[in-house]
């Protein structure tokens, strides 16, 4: 008599024990860069010290405590939400339009949330109201704005393109950047300033405050993604496929659609324009665990948190005590990786 195992071996070609101990290895990465982070900076201030005298019972330092829970965690957060939110969205919209280069800025998100922060910095003094609220509100009201735009125009007797709304998404970025063009043209020079250093983007900015406002749009974009997997992992076999095996697609279409913009709308608003963490996140870890979105938006959350704060880090000790904006960093980082994955798709690298 043959014996017959009490478990069943693993299905060759099945990556779910593999992006498992890929998530469990980020979970740690990103432990680590956070303690990291909390520690880089141009004022040199230890987190373990500070522990120690707080466990100790120790009165700690007003310069040591406004630097390390006024600075550097809100900071921490900010940049571990805003990486998240920015890849999560990736790997979203790249289920959706079944492409595995699209970004968050194809929709136009990107660009309208740009353009409200523009009006906000050029016509903020000419308003009765304003505040350091008033750039992240203008910005995430106006990447609000052209997603509902968007989805109205690609949306007919109840159903959305998704070709109409990657065309128009593009329009609609042209024309926000092209409205972001008339307002710079009428900028002063503090204003030209601040604009460039808002496009390029920044967690220098970050505090409570903002946080309180920003933090609880992103975390239900993030909330909300676990709940699009199947739906995605469905509509990557076609719609008709997906409908066949009982998904909502139009119902999956429009909480994608409302959760990259809630998600990216906010994370632009609070850190200004930040580019390919949203392309080259997904695609990397696509390449690594599969497209399976179960395991694929988890991912790119914790790796998308890891590569932000590890930018933030870089950007604030290359050209220490000033800092470079994080958007350059990303650059520079992102865009040989995303040339290296366009040669890899067209087989001219082998790596």
């Amino acid at each position: 008599m043959v014996a017959i195992p009490s478990e069943a071996p693993v299905r060759s070609g099945d990556r779910a024990p593999r992006a498992r101990a890929m998530l469990l290895a980020l979970v740690l990465l990103l432990a680590a860069t956070a303690a990291a982070s909390l520690a880089v900076g141009a004022a040199g201030v230890s987190p373990l010290a500070v522990m120690g005298d707080w466990l100790a019972g120790a009165e700690i330092a007003m310069r040591e405590r406004v630097i390390l829970f006024d600075i550097r965690l809100p900071r921490l957060i900010t940049g571990m939400l805003v990486g998240a939110s920015l890849a999560v969205s990736g790997a979203v919209l790249q289920g959706l339009f079944r492409n595995p280069l699209a970004d968050p800025g194809i929709i136009g998100v990107s660009a309208g949330a740009g353009l409200g922060a523009v009006f906000a910095i050029v016509l903020g003094g000419l308003l009765p109201f304003g505040g350091p609220h008033l750039v992240p509100l203008a910005a995430f009201v106006g990447g609000w704005g052209v997603t509902m735009l968007l989805y109205a125009v690609a949306t007919r007797a109840g159903r959305t393109s998704v070709a109409t709304m990657l065309l128009a998404g593009i329009a609609l970025a042209a024309l926000a950047g092209a409205g972001m063009g008339v307002m710079i043209a009428r900028a002063d020079d503090a204003q030209l300033r601040d604009l460039t250093f808002w496009n390029l983007g920044s967690l220098a900015g970050a505090s409570w405050a903002k946080l309180a406002v920003a933090a609880p749009v992103m975390l239900a974009g993030l909330a909300a993604a676990p709940f699009l997997a199947r739906g995605l992992n469905a509509l990557s076999l076609g719609e008709a496929a997906a409908m066949h095996l009982g998904i909502r697609v139009q119902r999956i279409k429009a909480l994608a659609v409302l959760s990259v913009a809630a998600s990216v709308g906010a994370a632009v608003a609070i850190s200004g324009g930040i580019g390919f963490v949203g392309i080259v996140v997904p695609h990397l870890l696509r390449l690594a665990i599969g497209p399976d979105h179960r395991f694929l938006l988890p991912g790119s959350a914790l790796l998308g948190a890891v590569l932000l704060l590890g930018a933030d880090m870089v950007s604030r000790v290359i050209v220490a005590p000033a800092e470079l904006p994080i958007g350059i960093v990303t650059a520079l980082a992102g865009a040989p990786v995303f040339l290296w994955l366009l040669l890899r798709k067209r087989g001219l690298v082998d790596l």
